[in-house]
């Protein structure tokens, strides 16, 4: 693990002494064990880290032209901390469910008509932009809720990172 995922842990593990909720969210995250949940740092451009805060979105789309996480790596229970693109975490969410598509023209069709409510897109190009990519994951996220802000020194360009 590298210094800013053990820093990262390190200051949840801070945040969950004064908060009960934010330990039993964490509760076999932080902890070592086998059949653990994942822990997940999730990069956001605005708007869309504020629709997550704010409850209206609640379905998290990735689209890429390769095989890349979150593609296949999240599952139902797993942990999410929502990074501000060049800024600080300021949430913590749990994955609801996950389902996984490899993209062509009929399964981007499936997927606006029956999640495109919760994905919130913030523009008219949203769909078109997708077109072109070859896999999807699309992320249920339930328990959203704020955190203290708190800076992680990831350098790289990844929009989402494993934690372990």
């Amino acid at each position: 693990m590298g210094t800013w995922q053990a820093e990262c842990k390190r200051t949840l593990q801070e945040l969950t002494l004064n908060d009960a909720a934010l330990a039993d969210r964490l509760n076999g995250v932080l902890e070592i064990d086998g059949n653990r949940a994942q822990l997940h740092l999730a990069i956001f451009v605005e708007p869309y880290l504020t629709f997550i805060l704010e409850g209206k979105k609640t379905v998290e789309s990735r689209f890429s032209s390769v095989r890349c996480a979150p593609y296949d790596k999240v599952s139902t229970g797993d942990v999410i901390l929502l990074k501000k693109a060049g800024g600080p975490v300021s949430g913590i969410c749990r994955v609801d469910s996950a389902w996984f598509y490899e993209v062509d023209r009929t399964s981007l069709k499936e997927i606006r008509r029956e999640f495109a409510a919760q994905i919130c897109p913030a523009d008219s190009d949203f769909w078109s932009a997708r077109e072109e990519k070859s896999f999807a994951t699309l992320i249920s996220l339930a328990d959203v809720k704020r955190l203290p802000e708190f800076a992680v020194n990831k350098r790289d360009r990844r929009g989402w990172v494993m934690i372990d």
